[in-house]
């Protein structure tokens, strides 16, 4: 029985350190930009993009990560990913969305540590 006690908190200690670890970002996309043009994440952790459009179905992608989601208006959309390597990738909306479609881009800088 102790044994299955000292299991238990193990496993309730290791859940708790990996909610810790997860980051949440909030990201509106409308036309013709995203709410933030940089996002800043660390290697390795997981990140959940919660991504909201009041205007139109907008495209979210990182192609270089393989990333993608849509922002549907109204709806709280949640993308949740792990980045496995440093560097700079573009994040752009791949859904086109009018005549500046092609100016709503960003930069999802990721770091060692």
């Amino acid at each position: 029985m102790r044994a299955f006690a000292l299991l238990a908190a193990a496993l309730a200690a290791t859940s708790v350190a990996g909610a810790q670890d997860e980051v949440r970002i909030e990201l509106t996309a409308e036309k013709f930009h995203f709410g933030t043009q940089e996002i800043r994440l660390k290697k390795d952790r997981r990140v959940t993009i919660v991504l909201t459009s009041p205007d139109y179905a907008h495209g979210f992608a990182v192609p270089d990560l393989g990333v993608r989601g849509d922002a549907i208006p109204g709806k709280r959309v949640e993308i949740t990913f792990i980045p496995d390597r440093a560097g700079r990738f573009r994040f752009l909306c791949d859904n086109f969305c009018g005549e500046d479609h092609d100016s709503m881009a960003g930069m999802l800088v990721v770091a060692d540590d």
